[in-house]
């Protein structure tokens, strides 16, 4: 018996698949933004949903229950849903949307990729940010996850390393494996920023990135103008510390000099940024007391 239930079948025409689960590395929440902005401006179509009751254990994402005046009025399920739709341009997509599995993930991952197939999918593209030793007063730089050395080219920061892997990796190399190009896009972080805070640089250059690789033409909704209040913010913190002002040089310096193929400057070189979050989460609340 098949994870998921087929809603909607769409005839589409070599569609892009995107890449946007929730609850891996995703630093300023730059992923989850990019998929709420694709999904606030595009006129989706779910066209699959899978059996959250046999991937997700609740106990780690529990249901969210709505009460008004002590009357419980109903819960709100996670979802995992493959949604179409179309670029600026007319051309299609797919969005597999929702919670990382917490479970069946070599199932999971297969019917994923036999739906990529039966859909004619062209290219897989994953959607992920990570800290990093990033000022927030530069566009972030995006590293990738390539299946092919020629799908590593180009302005992507490339790396050599092994890490903690999620489902999206394991989607992206079975789309290699039967035969349809994928790519991951990672956005640069600052590290200094709260873990929870959003950046939606971030999520502007991880849609910028789609665009690139999977020639479409995606807007980007309010990113641009959430990114420029939220420098603005930023700025006028560290403004405050003559301090963080020095170590916000530090990190532009870097920036600068560093070739765009090349890492920048390491995290480890740099003070740490524990005493800077901590304001910036004062400074948050002090904006918003609720």
């Amino acid at each position: 018996m098949a994870l998921y239930e087929l809603i909607e079948q769409q005839d589409l025409d070599e569609p892009v698949l995107v890449l946007a689960l929730e609850g891996w590395i995703d630093a300023g929440l730059s992923a989850a933004g990019a998929a709420a902005a694709l999904g606030d401006a595009l006129d989706t179509i779910t066209v699959a949903r899978f059996s959250t009751d046999e991937l997700l254990d609740y106990r780690a994402r529990r249901p969210i229950v709505h009460l008004t005046d002590g009357v419980l009025r109903g819960m709100t399920w996670p979802e995992i849903e493959l949604r179409a739709a179309t670029d600026s341009d007319g051309r299609e997509l797919l969005l597999l949307v929702g919670d990382e599995p917490d479970r069946l993930w070599h199932r999971f991952t297969d019917e994923v990729v036999a739906l990529a197939l039966d859909f004619g999918v062209r290219m897989c593209v994953g959607l992920g940010a990570y800290p990093f030793a990033a000022p927030h007063t530069r566009p972030p730089r995006v590293a990738c996850t390539a299946s092919t050395p020629r799908l590593a080219e180009g302005s992507f920061l490339r790396a050599s390393l092994d890490f903690a892997g999620g489902i999206q990796a394991a989607i992206e190399q079975a789309c290699h494996d039967r035969g349809i190009p994928s790519l991951g896009v990672w956005a640069q972080i600052p590290h200094y920023l709260p873990t929870r805070m959003p950046f939606p640089a971030g999520s502007q250059a991880l849609i910028e990135s789609v665009n690139l690789v999977a020639d479409l033409n995606l807007p980007f909704g309010d990113l641009p103008g959430r990114a420029e209040a939220t420098r603005s913010r930023l700025d006028e913190l560290i403004a405050q510390n003559s301090e963080h002002g020095a170590m916000l040089r530090s990190l532009e310096e870097a920036w600068d000099q560093a070739e765009p193929a090349d890492e920048p400057m390491a995290i480890g070189d740099l003070p740490t940024g524990d005493e800077l979050v901590a304001e910036l989460e004062q400074f948050l609340r002090d904006q918003r007391p609720d």
